[in-house]
């Protein structure tokens, strides 16, 4: 059975993520962590969906129902969980968050005792745990063996002291006026004091979570209106999260919205010439433009491309030997500072790069000119086999001779068909792009 996607398990919450599915996954994600395991602690955090109260507890009656003490932390960014897992010597670490869904659906994404996610293999042991009845109902404890839960809300700081350590000790924000977009979600207190205490004049748009209006029309999803922001109290950048924090869009002091691969072109730059780019190679995704590899490249770095998921993106820089990488959707990872993408990290290092440039956000984070790209989602009801599709084929080869770049693939967290195509003739790419999806949306219903 896979319950898995690309970033955790992830549905509608009361329809797909139901009680009687947490509890179950989380007696077989307990069982697997117990293998590796020495503490017999297990944290979990959430973001600030309602429904994060229900599997809050449904994941607390598992994991102590096997015998784990439990440690609930309430609404922290999904890095910040990354993070103190290893720091509170936690056996794993459970995240409840759909990251950048709309509020009705809610996820659960897991950690290993260092902080990382974990892989697929680790995944369908987790399934195969799932799968066996008799062995999760062979495994509940009684009397004293029955696991504790306790909640902490002093662990904040811990997170606020290790993302201010990656801000150079040597520089100030004062002077610096940023707006920052909580996006209604897990960031809603620590950004704000992070900024205040490096010395920013800091300005707060939807920062008011009421359990329904995380990435509601705000933050990284929605950056209209911190775009709007910034234009209007004249601030110098502006930073939009996502609902649980591990990715950021930056607005320029124009209101420029700042392309993702323009910000990863910028940021690995700079991290080059400050002498602190591993082996001169940066991962990013298939979904990055051509003209992100053609700069870097010019730079003497090398592009190393992966699927999409920023968990790929961080077994790639295992692999390559690279501490940075990223998607141009906002995960980027600073692996010297976290272990997964940070949307934290990932503005204090543009805050970082700002105050030694010396230049304004529209000129220094706007490196190079991208090659037109067009990306189209189309929601579906079944993932069907694309390779199954009568004429499939001969649409790539012909979008191939009209010397464009394509990706096809389904959302691992939605019911989504994304096409991208990439091209120099936008006219072309745009003509392309609309009849290959009428297509798609006719072959798949």
């Amino acid at each position: 059975m896979k319950i898995f996607g690309t970033d955790g398990v992830r549905g509608k919450a009361g329809e797909d993520i139901t009680p009687f599915l947490v509890l179950r996954l989380g007696i077989s994600a307990g069982l697997y962590f117990r293998k590796q395991g020495t503490t017999n602690k297990i944290l979990v955090g959430k973001d600030t969906r309602r429904s994060g109260y229900m599997i809050e507890n449904a994941l607390v009656s598992a994991l102590t129902s096997i015998g784990y003490d439990v440690i609930q932390v309430g609404p922290m960014p999904t890095p910040a969980i990354a993070f103190l897992t290893e720091d509170m010597r936690c056996d794993g670490g459970i995240m409840i968050s759909a990251s950048h869904n709309p509020y009705e659906d809610n996820g659960i994404k897991f950690f290993d005792r260092f902080g990382f996610k974990l892989d697929e293999h680790a995944e369908r042991e987790i399934e195969a745990i799932f799968a066996d009845e008799k062995l999760l109902f062979s495994s509940f404890k009684t009397h004293s063996d029955i696991g504790s839960s306790k909640r902490i809300d002093d662990v904040i700081g811990r997170y606020i002291v290790q993302i201010k350590n990656s801000f150079p000790k040597d520089l100030t924000m004062k002077g610096f006026r940023v707006v920052l977009d909580g996006a209604n979600g897990a960031a809603y207190k620590v950004a704000p004091t992070i900024f205040s205490e490096l010395g920013a004049d800091v300005i707060v748009i939807n920062n008011t979570p009421n359990g329904s209006n995380i990435n509601e029309n705000c933050g990284a999803i929605a950056p209209q209106a911190l775009s709007e922001a910034v234009k209007k109290y004249r601030a110098d950048v502006g930073f939009g999260f996502d609902g649980d924090a591990d990715r950021l869009v930056v607005v320029d002091n124009l209101g420029t919205i700042v392309q993702g691969d323009k910000l990863i072109g910028a940021l690995a730059n700079y991290q080059l010439e400050t002498k602190k780019l591993k082996s001169h190679k940066v991962v990013a995704t298939l979904m990055s433009n051509l003209a992100l590899e053609e700069y870097l490249k010019d730079k003497g770095i090398e592009l190393k491309r992966c699927d999409v998921g920023d968990k790929y993106v961080i077994d790639l820089m295992k692999q390559e030997d690279t501490n940075f990488g990223g998607e141009q959707s906002g995960h980027i990872i600073f692996s010297d500072y976290a272990k997964t993408g940070d949307g934290l990290v990932s503005a204090l290092q543009v805050m970082s790069l700002l105050k030694k440039s010396k230049q304004a956000s529209s000129i220094a984070l706007n490196p190079f000119e991208l090659y037109p790209q067009r990306l189209v989602n189309i929601i579906i009801k079944e993932k069907k086999p694309l390779t199954d599709i009568e004429g499939y084929n001969q649409w790539l080869e012909d979008i191939v001779a009209k010397k464009m770049r394509y990706l096809v693939r389904y959302s691992g967290t939605e019911n989504k068909l994304r096409v991208l195509l990439e091209g120099k003739d936008q006219e072309l790419l745009d003509s392309t792009i609309e009849a290959f999806s009428g297509f798609l949306k006719k072959a798949l219903g």
